[in-house]
């Protein structure tokens, strides 16, 4: 009798310690169950860890329940799994799974905003990179709330959005982006950048509107101050701050803007244009950058008040309409019209050319 309880005991031992290696080896294989090259699987908020291992076993990123529930319990970490939407591509231990959903290691994408961009040209970004309609963008920056504190004449979220790179989860919504771009502006425009402005007299929606018109006008960091410069002087002598963008953006509004700005559009009957009404427009027209903003409330303290294109990217200032006009014909007229003596010139070699 006691050789058999041995005996059974012997066994019973033998068996454990086969399952014990089965499983051992189980939690430290790499296993892959999918076939695709890649595999998406997302996990919801609120998941129990349960109907974690639930999801990789049906998904075929873990082998089994037991071999999950083992794992997990060895790893401690069954109070640190993240919601999220997760990429798997090549065999993984079970150890492994659980560490990458325990570090929120989910998918993430980088969504570029450049600067000077209106809310209908960031909504486009946001649709292309499929994280939903540009409708939802655009509906979501209608609602002023975020910055209410700062703007309290704020109709939407136009020049609030800041122009940045913003890693996201394919899970994110417009409005979850919204709340970051604005926080993002935030920072970009603290409490001494705002304390600069009330310095000059300007309220935060005058600063960022100007910060926008600077945006627009160059892309060059050098001449950001300089262009500042211009628009401060045109409003403390009462003359009309004449910005092209401005006009632009207006046609934009309104949908009648076909790429190019005619001179009929210069008498746009529009708080936007800055032609016909002096002052600032009524609100940003873009979303400016942290120089730009910058600028707007350190503005160089030059003496211009005209700036023309070089047509490389840079411009020229000037102090008097005299100096300006010059600039104009010689960046303007004699440039185009040399341009296009030289096509005409180039055409007419050619054809030469052709009779010989």
């Amino acid at each position: 009798m006691l050789k058999r309880i041995l005996w059974l005991f012997v066994v019973l031992a033998v068996a454990a310690a086969t399952v014990a290696t089965v499983f051992y080896f189980r939690v430290n294989a790499p296993y892959r169950g999918y076939t695709a090259p890649g595999l998406y699987l997302e996990i919801p908020q609120g998941s129990g860890s349960m109907t974690i291992g639930e999801r990789l076993v049906a998904a075929g990123v873990v082998r089994d329940m037991v071999t999950y529930r083992i794992a997990l319990y060895l790893s401690g970490r069954a109070r640190h799994l993240q919601a999220g939407e997760y990429r798997f591509e090549h065999a993984m231990t079970p150890f492994q799974v659980i560490d990458k959903i325990a570090r929120g290691d989910v998918i993430v994408i980088t969504v570029t905003f450049p600067e000077g961009l209106s809310i209908a040209e960031m909504s486009r970004i946001f649709e292309s990179h499929h994280l939903g309609k540009a409708a939802a963008f655009v509906a979501a920056a209608r609602d002023p709330g975020l910055i209410r504190e700062l703007d309290p004449a704020a109709t939407d979220l136009e020049g609030y959005l800041f122009p940045d790179t913003y890693p996201l989860s394919l899970r994110v919504d417009a409005p979850q982006l919204i709340r970051l771009m604005v926080a993002r502006f935030m920072h970009a425009f603290p409490a001494d950048l705002r304390q600069k402005a009330a310095e000059r007299n300007l309220s935060v929606r005058q600063a960022v509107t100007l910060a926008s018109i600077v945006e627009k006008e160059t892309g060059r960091a050098d001449e950001r101050p300089l262009v500042a410069a211009v628009y401060v002087n045109r409003l403390r002598i009462g003359m009309p701050l004449q910005c092209d963008p401005t006009i632009i953006y207006a046609l934009q509004r309104a949908g009648t803007y076909t790429g190019d700005l005619k001179r009929e559009d210069l008498a746009l009957n529009s708080p936007y244009n800055t032609y016909r009404f002096p002052g600032l427009p009524p609100g940003p027209i873009a979303s400016p950058g942290r120089a730009s903003l910058e600028a707007a409330v350190n503005p160089s303290t030059a003496e211009y008040i005209y700036f023309v294109s070089r047509n490389d990217g840079s411009h020229a200032f000037a102090k008097t309409l005299d100096e300006h006009n010059k600039n104009v014909y010689e960046f303007q007229v004699k440039y185009f019209r040399d341009r296009r003596a030289a096509k005409a010139a180039a055409a007419g070699a050619s054809e030469e050319t052709g009779r010989q």
